[in-house]
């Protein structure tokens, strides 16, 4: 047992070494190696320290999680991480259920059966439920199988509510007089799952990320939970390193979006506005070629680009780095914004351009990169819609009110790149899109950026 836990020591400070590493683009590949090491450090020494267990099922699992693992990682393209994300979150959170229940079978009925450890499981079956079936509904909305928009119906936090304050006393009620009827652990983990789905369907794509890294964090406490469960220390702290990240991480997604954690789970931000709709279609704009954007960034001495979930639909990070590699070779300063809540999940754009070779130093956030497009020649903006809507600063009705954006409205020229002037994940047009120094250019950004190249080239 002492050996055991020094194993589980040096995993953890290899979780923690990883985590520090994964803060940069550049270090990040070598953060997930060593959290990895950590990670099968863990396994082995856990693995080790029982000596009555049947090897061959747990080769075989490991196995089959290699392999499902392993197709993700290689089948996967970038633009899909969100969603792969989400259902790796509910992996986490289901896993732990399943062990915390198949504890509470075992000891049911039985003296090992304390106050403490009923406490835990039940901890451990909610919180896990919660999150399979919260990351599930998130996955679909991310693919597609579900509506992006936010699905409401009268009564629903009164219907939260209500689920809520029922786990919690069924929760309370077991933990203090022990569990005298199974079906009332089987009601938990019914009720859990319904909460779960409730919670999430009415969140709209523009809160997905705080969405997804919520959702990380409670795929992390459950895994702590059911480390007191089974008194695995390796369990706890790694559940623990989890539930923490995801909370500061979904903190910083707020502060980002300028709104409070509640406001996310219950504010329906993305449910279309059919009073608004007639006058956000009104916008009025200007629309080019790649031949007219090409000799406009001639004349630039400075570029800003602002990458959006369009770019990563197009799977267009090649290609822009090609572009920025041209107009430095042209003489312009190429600079990239990045938006904390850009794309789909936290630190997507990054990834993205990461996986690239884009120079990491190259790559600004919202507080380094706004005070530079009061002097930027030209703005490219790439599939971003909310995160570049002025409506954000001075609209009081609009959804996205307060959020900080990235004032590319102050550049000289803006370049929009838009399949259509469909809205983005808050449900709302765009007003920039109808600004005097604004030209629209559609198109897929992939095809649209290797025109752009190949014209700018020809200059």
């Amino acid at each position: 047992m002492q050996y055991t836990n020094l194993a589980y020591v040096l995993a953890a400070v290899l979780f923690i070494l990883g985590i520090k590493k994964l803060s940069s683009p550049k270090t990040a590949r070598t953060g997930n190696a060593i959290s990895s090491i950590g990670m099968l450090i863990a396994i082995i020494a856990t693995v080790i320290s029982f000596e009555l267990l049947d090897f061959k099922i747990i080769a075989l699992g490991m196995i089959i999680g290699a392999i499902i693992g392993a197709t993700f990682a290689i089948r996967v393209e970038m633009t899909q991480m969100p969603q792969m994300v989400a259902i790796f979150n509910g992996f986490g959170g289901g896993a732990s259920a399943l062990v915390a229940a198949a504890e509470f079978f075992s000891k049911y009925g039985t003296s090992e059966q304390t106050m403490f450890l009923t406490g835990t499981i039940i901890l451990s079956v909610f919180v896990g439920t919660l999150t399979l079936t919260g990351s599930f509904i998130a996955f679909g909305k991310l693919q597609g199988f579900i509506s992006g928009q936010p699905i409401v119906f009268p009564g629903q936090q009164i219907l939260n509510a209500l689920l809520a304050i029922s786990l919690l006393g069924l929760g309370v009620f077991v933990t203090l007089t022990g569990m005298q009827d199974i079906n009332i652990f089987y009601g938990i983990i019914i009720i859990a799952a319904v909460l779960g789905i409730t919670l999430t369907i009415p969140i709209g794509g523009a809160d997905m990320p705080v969405v997804i890294s919520l959702l990380n964090s409670y795929s992390g406490i459950a895994a702590a939970s059911t480390g007191f469960v089974l008194m695995n220390n390796a369990l706890i702290i790694s559940g623990a390193l989890v539930g923490a990240s995801g909370l500061i991480l979904t903190n910083i997604m707020c502060k980002g979006m300028n709104r409070s954690l509640a406001n996310v789970i219950f504010g329906a931000v993305g449910l279309q506005d059919d009073s608004s709709g007639g006058k956000a279609k009104q916008i009025n704009y200007k629309s080019s070629t790649t031949d007219e954007a090409a000799m406009i960034m001639d004349a630039a001495d400075k570029v800003i680009i602002v990458p959006g979930y369009g770019l990563a639909v197009a799977q267009a990070q090649h290609a822009v780095r090609e572009v920025a590699e041209q107009l430095e070779a042209m003489g312009k300063k190429v600079l990239y914004a990045i938006h904390p809540v850009a794309g789909r999940m936290p630190g997507h754009m990054n990834v993205l351009l990461a996986e690239a070779n884009v120079p990491y130093e190259q790559l600004k956030d919202l507080d380094e990169i706004n005070s530079e497009f009061e002097d930027c020649d030209v703005a490219i903006v790439l599939g971003a819609n909310d995160v570049v809507n002025p409506a954000a600063r001075h609209d009081t009705s609009s959804p996205i009110y307060g959020m900080p954006i990235l004032d590319v409205d102050k550049s000289k020229t803006v370049i929009i790149n838009k399949r259509t002037m469909n809205p983005g994940f808050a449900g709302i047009q765009n007003e920039l899109f109808g600004f005097e120094n604004s030209i629209m250019v559609f198109g897929d950004a992939k095809e649209m950026l290797t025109t752009l190249h190949k014209d700018l080239k020809e200059l």
